[in-house]
């Protein structure tokens, strides 16, 4: 990874977007944010370095490794938003832009999702734009690359 390249992390069950939830998520697959994520990245010169996990530790690991040098980070941390503190702190400890990203409007949904551990450690906040929300973060990642 290098100063243009996006780290896009995805937390658990976010690997079956498409079949889980329609009605909420919709039916965009994974991989069709991968490419959403990627082509938007071109168009500002960028590269995308795109994960899943369903592991905390691997999660906490990868924002530990992107914690400098690129051009910023991408979180939909799913529902560790609620409940990792760890996570929470590998993104504090971070010097690149955060986004955080929810599919789905997270303050509309049950009261336990209303929380969010990430939204004081992250920069800029993407909520209920469906995977759109995608794009939109890599844009504002790129308006924040390039001084805007």
């Amino acid at each position: 990874m290098d100063d243009r390249t996006v780290l896009v992390l995805n937390g658990p069950n976010l690997n079956l977007l498409g079949e889980r939830e329609p009605a909420v998520y919709g039916h965009d697959t994974l991989a069709d944010v991968e490419r959403l994520c990627v082509a938007t990245a071109a168009r500002h010169g960028l590269t995308v370095d795109f994960r899943q996990s369903n592991h905390e530790g691997t999660l906490v690991d990868w924002v530990q490794e992107g914690r400098a040098g690129i051009a910023g980070m991408v979180v939909n941390a799913a529902g560790y938003t609620h409940t990792s503190v760890a996570l929470r702190d590998a993104l504090s400890a971070c010097r690149v832009p955060r986004v955080e990203v929810h599919i789905s409007d997270i303050h509309a949904r049950e009261e336990f999702r209303h929380h969010s551990y990430l939204t004081d450690v992250c920069d800029h906040h993407v909520i209920g734009r469906g995977v759109a929300g995608y794009s939109e973060a890599v844009d504002w990642l790129a308006a924040h690359a390039a001084g805007a």
